[in-house]
């Protein structure tokens, strides 16, 4: 006699096993297409209760719709993870299987064969089946696991669920995997767990790199420190070319004058006055006559200014060249210089980003520009952006109120504000760019005409004068 209380099996056999089926159409049951992609996924877990499981969600997601958007419920959190687990082992599979080839053994119309052995977790062979081959089309191979195997012939994929034996196979491509392995292991970035989250232990015993990974860990420290040993202690090549380059070009021309333009730009090839000189190439100082009746000051330069040492010959000096000539100014008679002499960037991946000079750094450079006025004194400087405002002025004035003004800078000069070109790369919106370009031109053409003489100007203080610092 069964006891109180105690459940019996559902599918246990019984008298009523003979019993027929009621008459009568079944229900239609309806479900959102994430259960069947959530159920194709955990009828591969190994888990028994796998199948009670999608029986209780198929039940309730008949009354309750939206229970898969509840990860806080039980059965829809024991689900995902169900699902996450057979997805995990499947992604392993993928990246720890070894093809190896089978010797004197051709396929269909003398292709090769390959075999491969792997232990998952789950049954998962006929779900990853389908990226072997359409990632090893071009060759013949069997996966064998002991939960069944997967098999590519050139026309037909075929999956048994019959249990296999590792078949032991060792080749040469063992060795490759090692030299592989073994070469793009670096000891500085070492993080054992890390590396045993990605890389299971229960994987190693199939994996033919897998044996060098203890003497790998076990000697990285030595490695690391072999490794600083050789580090590199010149410069880059191209900085060390390019040094080079000019310092060949100044050891052939005559010691220049002191007190001259050539002079100064001399002096600052060596300027240390602010940490940019570190990291960039080389000083860019300007570039002019001695005696041009305009100057245009800039922010800083870019990464072309950088390497070549010239100022404005990067995608903004493009700009500003064809605008230039577009309203009637001759750059070969205008002196060319920035507020900061040196590159300042920040590094990302093999490119180098330009960063906006701070107010210390401006301050530092402007004992440079304050030499290239005194020596050169045009009668009309144009500041070109914020930053050259900042560095010529004390003004506490807008820079966006003086945008597109001539003021009076010293005695019989004039100081005309307008925007970087660069700035006009940077705007994203056509029409923008367009009203922007044509404002940008505007300012130019009354630089061109104050060069000329023919512009009628209204003088109004900007502040105090230039202050040297």
């Amino acid at each position: 006699m069964e006891e109180a209380g105690a459940v019996g099996d559902l599918f246990a056999a019984d008298a009523t096993d003979n019993l027929p089926l009621p008459a009568g159409g079944g229900q239609t049951l309806a479900v959102p297409r994430a259960f069947v992609l959530l159920a194709e996924s955990i009828i591969c877990h190994s888990d028994p209760a796998r199948f009670d499981l999608l029986y209780r969600l198929l039940w309730r997601l008949q009354q309750e719709r939206n229970l898969l958007a509840i990860p806080s419920d039980a059965d829809v959190a024991r689900a995902y993870g169900l699902e996450k687990s057979v997805r995990r082992d499947s992604h392993k599979m993928k990246a720890f299987v070894r093809f190896k080839e089978i010797d004197g053994v051709s396929g269909q119309g003398g292709r090769r064969r390959f075999l491969a052995w792997f232990e998952p977790d789950y049954h998962i062979v006929a779900r990853t089946a389908p990226f072997f081959q359409r990632r090893f089309t071009d060759m013949d191979w069997i996966v064998a696991t002991p939960k069944g195997s997967a098999a590519w012939n050139g026309d037909a994929l075929t999956v048994s669920d019959d249990p296999a034996e590792n078949p032991m196979l060792d080749d040469a491509t063992d060795a490759l995997w090692r030299t592989y392995f073994s070469n793009i292991f670096n000891p500085a970035r070492l993080k054992v767990k890390a590396m045993q989250a990605e890389m299971p232990k229960k994987y190693w015993k199939n994996l033919p790199e897998a044996a060098l990974i203890p003497g790998l860990i076990a000697g990285a420290e030595a490695s690391v420190a072999a490794m600083a040993a050789r580090a590199a202690s010149q410069p880059p090549l191209f900085h060390e070319r390019l040094q080079s380059a000019a310092a060949s070009v100044v050891s052939n021309e005559p010691e220049a004058a002191p007190g001259t333009l050539d002079a100064v730009r001399e002096e600052a090839r060596s300027c240390t006055r602010c940490p940019l000189h570190c990291r960039a190439t080389q000083t860019v100082f300007g570039e002019g006559p001695d005696n041009a009746g305009v100057m245009f000051v800039g922010e800083q330069p870019g990464d072309q200014e950088d390497l070549a040492g010239r100022p404005f010959v990067g995608p903004a000096g493009k700009v500003f060249g064809g605008m230039l000539a577009e309203v009637g100014l001759d750059r070969s008679t205008a002196y060319v210089t920035n507020a900061v002499k040196h590159f300042k960037y920040e590094p990302r991946g093999k490119r180098r980003i330009h960063q906006k000079p701070n107010i210390g750094e401006v301050q530092h450079c402007k004992w440079w520009l304050k030499l290239e006025l005194d020596l050169v004194r045009p009668k009309l400087v144009v500041a070109l952006g914020a930053t050259a405002l900042t560095a010529l002025t004390d003004a506490s004035q807008r820079f966006s109120n003086l945008r597109g003004t001539a003021q009076s800078f010293g005695p019989d000069q004039t100081l005309l504000v307008t925007v970087h070109p660069s700035y006009l790369l940077r705007i994203p919106d056509a029409d923008r760019k367009q009203a922007e370009t044509a404002r940008f031109r505007a300012d130019l053409e009354l630089a061109a005409a104050i060069a000329s003489g023919f512009a009628q100007t209204t003088t109004s203080p900007v502040g105090s004068r230039f202050m040297a610092s």
